[in-house]
């Protein structure tokens, strides 16, 4: 049944290639899911734990995290998926936003569904100012790889963590992030 999915999952990638998208100059520009309302960059040195994170297709282990406000995480992300998969932390709105980009990254040949092409990234990223996909707030992996994200969280934010490659957000691969005091 797994292997089913992940084979449905592929073909919403490449059906969604198809589809045209008309993006703002905003969206084109690379916003990954908001501003500082979401939190800053983390430094290593300023963590106060290390959270690992597994993407499968199409869901998160864990699928909660609980963080204190301003609280500085070292998130390491594994893809044990077949697929490519994104981590991003954002708010829903942002994420929104952010789909639009990932469409525009298939669209341009920058995302297969199991393997990135960093060729067509560094055209995109030199037509357009997107494509390289390399905020502080995402990380983009193909399957078997590893990324990492540190972050230190806002305080009274609604967050989530998401993955915008098309169809994915919206098959549920998402969860969420319960700040605290």
């Amino acid at each position: 049944m797994r292997f089913k999915f992940v084979k449905e999952a592929a073909t919403v990638v490449a059906i969604a290639a198809s589809i045209p998208v008309f993006a703002t100059a905003a969206v084109a520009a690379g916003s990954h899911g908001g501003g500082a309302e979401i939190g800053t960059p983390g430094a290593v040195s300023e963590t106060t734990r290390t959270i690992e994170v597994k993407m499968y297709d199409n869901f998160y282990e864990p699928e909660t995290i609980d963080i204190r406000e301003g609280e500085t995480i070292r998130f390491v992300i594994k893809n044990e998926g077949e697929l490519v998969h994104e981590f991003n932390i954002g708010t829903a709105t942002g994420h929104a936003a952010h789909q639009e980009e990932m469409m525009m990254m298939v669209e341009h040949g920058v995302l297969e569904a199991d393997r990135i092409n960093w060729n067509a990234a560094k055209k995109m990223q030199a037509s357009m100012g997107h494509g390289a996909h390399d905020d502080p707030n995402s990380t983009l992996l193909e399957p078997g790889q590893s990324g990492e994200v540190v972050w230190t969280f806002p305080e009274h934010a609604t967050l989530e963590f998401a993955c915008n490659v098309p169809g994915h957000y919206d098959a549920g691969m998402m969860g969420e992030i319960n700040l605290t005091h």
